[in-house]
């Protein structure tokens, strides 16, 4: 059988255990039509299962048999012997595709060699705008991180249907909305890999870039259930906008509309990554991310927090100031990261991927370490 049509079925099975059988035989419908039309065009492409060389620690044990979804439910008999994990496995860059009566997204999924039988954190990335999933992957380098501390990566891919320059809707109303378009889809997506494969449901996070991280504080803040930590990276604080003009305004010199925090008054936390010389999205926006947040967190607790703000100038890299607000334990709850000298890029990312800053302190290992800090209660 071909890869991408074992791909969705069983993304389908997914679909059946969360009880939503409609959208499950949707996506075995559109599955068998789109394979007779590429008729046996299929059975000669292999990117489903390709490992990317700078991504992936070789194990050096054999590789036996691929991964096992999760532990409920019982799969048909031709995906066991499919989906049946092992230790030793190779790592794994797969290609996927989710749907539900919000949309339908391709995505990437970045499974570790140490993935066995064990619950990993899922981490899921947004891209910016002009971005794709594996430009994204490459830019951030993020797969090279997750399979140093043995996490789960999830790239979603924007279509180009909703957004021609592929940009996340974060200005749109109903994109603002818990159990409404796009942050349900990408929560649908988020709970179905954590139906799929072997998740922590306690350690998921999510985080994006420019458009990616403003939709990334929205989902932040319409689903604080569901993830545990939040990383915004020049993007933009939940409710900044409600239509096209505004954003544009936002993304010039802050927003004059960000939602209180009666809307939003659940507090996750977050880290925060912007450069000071940034001519897309201004760097009020980061201050009203972090803002926000606050607000946030004092409402939510009433014990002490401490802040501590540092400047650190390391030799042939940026300068970045760090602002910490740290709880009576002394755990960051909001970790905010001025990078001095940057735009509008990815701070301290691979040259390989688009919209990138090499220099600048790494937002991939500063934001994957404040993640694995945090969990659900």
């Amino acid at each position: 059988m071909k890869a991408r049509f074992l791909n969705s079925m069983q993304e389908a099975l997914g679909l059946v255990r969360l009880g939503q059988l409609q959208q499950a035989t949707q996506l075995i419908q559109q599955s068998l039509q789109r394979d007779l039309r590429q008729g046996g065009r299929a059975a000669n492409e292999t990117n489903d299962n390709v490992i990317e060389a700078q991504f992936v620690r070789k194990s050096n044990q054999p590789a036996s048999e691929p991964l096992k979804p999760t532990e409920t439910g019982q799969l048909a008999e031709c995906f066991e012997q499919v989906n049946k994990p092992s230790i030793g496995q190779e790592a794994q860059f797969l290609t996927r595709n989710f749907s539900n009566e919000y949309g339908s997204r391709d995505y990437k999924l970045y499974i570790p060699s140490s993935y066995t039988d064990q619950p990993l954190p899922l981490v899921v990335m947004l891209h910016g705008c002009t971005q794709n999933a594996e430009d994204f992957a490459l830019g951030t380098a993020m797969n090279q991180f997750a399979e140093q501390y043995g996490v789960l990566v999830a790239y979603p891919n924007q279509a180009k249907s909703a957004n021609s320059k592929s940009c996340w809707n974060w200005y749109k109303v109903k994109n603002q909305q818990t159990h409404r378009g796009e942050p349900a889809l990408i929560a649908g997506l988020t709970r179905t890999i954590m139906q799929n494969h072997y998740v922590d449901a306690k350690r998921v996070y999510i985080a994006g870039l420019s458009a990616g991280g403003a939709m990334a504080a929205i989902m932040g803040a319409t689903y604080p259930e569901l993830y545990a930590a939040v990383g915004v990276h020049s993007g933009l604080a939940a409710g900044s906008a409600t239509n096209v003009i505004a954003a544009l305004a936002a993304m010039r010199q802050g927003s004059h509309n960000v939602q209180a925090t009666e809307q939003y008054p659940v507090f996750v936390p977050t880290i925060v990554f912007h450069g000071d010389q940034d001519p897309v999205v201004n760097l009020k926006n980061a201050e009203q991310v972090f803002a926000q947040a606050k607000q946030r967190l004092e409402a939510s607790n009433d014990a002490y927090f401490n802040t501590e703000q540092t400047t650190t100038n390391p030799a042939g890299a940026r300068a970045y100031t760090r602002t910490q607000m740290k709880d009576e334990k002394g755990q960051t709850q909001i970790d905010y990261w001025l990078v001095h000298g940057a735009g509008h890029a990815w701070s301290g990312g691979e040259v390989r991927g688009s919209h990138v800053d090499p220099t600048g302190p790494n937002a991939s290992e500063a934001m994957l370490s404040f993640f694995l800090e945090h969990s659900l209660s």
